[in-house]
């Protein structure tokens, strides 16, 4: 558990990333966050394996990509450094890989610039930025710096979107940073969803995190597939995110997200 927040961090306002993280292995979290994972995961069976199912399929897709010759990734929304960081799968596959983490809690840069290190052979950057303000990020001096606008990179957007409500758009938001990419670049996406859900279950989660200071808004298959317009996903598609590329590292008691990778045309 974190004793002493960087600046910016309120230990009194549970953080969606450090309410993911807890979700996902228990660790570098606060009593509000606590609280907060502890009530949605007490209404929604398998949401913790959902996480850790999230986690694998983050490292499938990253795996993939390389083994494609994708050397540069985008990773918005990095959250609370984890086992399987994308720059350390990236950089397995090949060494000379380049990564960017972007992410707007202090505490996850502050992890972030500790123990994400990038192989001698290439280049990990990390920036504090809102995904909300594409510009910010695409025009960072420290993201120029890494990435070539002029070949292909992987924009990894993994538990991101869900955060981000209907108002602040995030079909544009998706769409902004798209255009800044090369043909031949990816999108690697993953969502909540409540489509796998039973009826109960689904207003089970609802009602528990309505009032919640950590946004979720779960979103439909028909939602979520837009976001990969001007994308030609990959085979199996957009499917449940256990399910992509592989069966299960954990199984799920009820699946939560939708996880898929696409290719821009």
């Amino acid at each position: 558990m974190p004793v002493n927040p960087p600046g910016g961090s309120n230990p009194n306002v549970p953080s969606s990333s450090r309410v993911y993280a807890f979700g996902r292995d228990g660790k570098d979290d606060y009593e509000a966050d606590r609280r907060a994972a502890e009530q949605a995961m007490a209404a929604v069976p398998g949401a913790r394996e959902s996480a850790r199912n999230n986690r694998d399929f983050l490292g499938r897709a990253v795996r993939h990509l390389s083994q494609l010759g994708i050397r540069q990734f985008l990773d918005l929304g990095t959250g609370i450094p984890s086992q399987g960081n994308t720059h350390e799968v990236a950089q397995a596959q090949a060494p000379e890989s380049r990564v960017v983490y972007v992410d707007n809690d202090p505490l996850v840069m502050s992890h972030a610039r500790t123990l994400l290190t990038s192989a001698p052979e290439g280049r990990t950057a990390y920036i504090e930025a809102d995904v909300r303000d594409p510009r910010s990020i695409l025009d960072h001096p420290d993201v120029l710096a890494t990435l070539d606008f002029t070949q292909p990179i992987a924009l990894v957007m993994v538990a991101v979107l869900m955060h981000i409500p209907d108002q602040d758009d995030p079909a544009g938001l998706v769409k902004a940073f798209a255009e800044a990419l090369p043909q031949g670049s990816y999108l690697v996406l993953s969502h909540l969803t409540l489509d796998f859900l039973s009826e109960e279950t689904a207003e089970n989660y609802l009602s528990v995190t309505a009032n919640q200071a950590t946004h979720r808004t779960p979103r439909s298959r028909e939602q979520i597939a837009g976001y990969f317009d001007g994308f030609e996903l990959v085979e199996p598609g957009l499917v449940a995110v256990s399910e992509w590329r592989q069966t299960p590292f954990f199984t799920d008691t009820s699946t939560w997200m939708y996880a898929g990778v696409g290719r821009k045309l």
